[in-house]
């Protein structure tokens, strides 16, 4: 590959310990890695700025291409295929897979992030609003909840309420991973002992769903059952992007680490406090008790004394 054609692709931005939290970047990005296709990868965040409006954009030299579709013929063109090793059959069922999640796993993928009110507000909305720089992160995220919206309108035409569609929607989801969790059983990857395209597209769909801090993780609950997707999971972050992957465990560690501290120090003057508190109040109970049963007597002082009269004194004298 000469200078001119050094590949570059622009991304969505990762977090969560991935690369990237769309789906479609991140499956160019697994694929690349799995073949070994050399990239200079730009965290653009900005879809404003490429030709079409969209990412992933892959740029060689004057040439642009923006859809998965083109991006992984291209890579195989140039002799990058992670699928070199499968035979027909595979081949037919990567197809298969691909066209499954797609029927399946995105609509449930677009209601999670663009349509469930809880996500969208306190997730969603805001991750894309810090990404995006201003004026766009207004115009995005609205543009891609309509698109959301479209897209459960042309697959459920005669339905109109919004918690019908939901129940449709995950209930087809979880379908779809149970499949998966069935044919993966406790294999390292879905074909053979290599990663190939049909992991690049599973993992691209299973990993946002499962390390997403989602406020409402119905469907989060659910793959997360799936013990050996959630390992499959994290076997392929820790292989093929390491360092996204150990960075954010390592800051989640010290964030755990951080709110600990921070309890320690909130509860223990408190904690002090209350014992301080329950000490003084059994103490004023207990002299209370004392002085009321005649157990404790309080001597006379002397300035008492004298404010008896003088005549009950002598009195008192006298009968002696």
């Amino acid at each position: 590959m000469t200078n001119a054609e050094v590949l570059q692709l622009d991304v969505w931005k990762g977090d969560w310990g991935l690369p990237s939290v769309d789906v479609e970047c991140l499956q160019i990005l697994a694929y690349a890695k799995f073949s070994g296709v050399p990239l200079k990868i730009n965290l653009a965040s900005n879809p404003f700025r490429t030709p079409n409006g969209r990412l992933p954009l892959l740029k060689a030299g004057l040439r642009t291409l923006d859809t998965v579709k083109d991006i992984l013929p291209f890579f195989r063109a140039k002799h990058y295929n992670s699928d070199y090793t499968l035979n027909d059959k595979q081949c037919a069922d990567v197809m298969a897979y691909d066209a499954l999640l797609k029927e399946k796993l995105y609509p449930a993928f677009q209601f999670i992030w663009w349509i469930d009110k809880k996500n969208l507000d306190e997730l969603i909305r805001p991750w894309y609003c810090k990404a995006l720089p201003f004026p766009f992160n207004f115009y995005y995220p609205g543009k891609f909840e309509r698109q959301a919206h479209a897209l459960m309108q042309t697959l459920y035409p005669l339905e109109d309420n919004i918690n019908v569609i939901e129940n449709e929607v995950y209930s087809e989801a979880q379908k779809c991973l149970t499949l998966l969790s069935i044919r993966l059983r406790d294999r390292d990857f879905f074909c053979g002992q290599q990663p190939s395209t049909i992991d690049a597209v599973i993992y691209s769909y299973l990993a946002p769903l499962l390390k997403a801090p989602l406020p409402n993780p119905a469907l989060q609950n659910h793959l997360k059952a799936c013990t050996n997707l959630v390992k499959y999971v994290s076997r392929i972050s820790q292989r093929y992007f390491e360092e996204e992957y150990q960075t954010y465990e390592k800051q989640r560690a010290e964030k755990n680490v951080e709110r600990l501290r921070r309890d320690s120090e909130t509860e223990f003057p408190n904690k002090r406090r209350n014992q301080i508190f329950a000490a003084l109040a059994a103490t004023i109970a207990m002299t209370g008790y004392a002085l009321s049963t005649g157990i404790v007597e309080v001597p006379a002082k002397d300035d008492e004394i004298s404010d008896v009269p003088m005549e009950y004194i002598l009195n008192d004298e006298d009968d002696e």
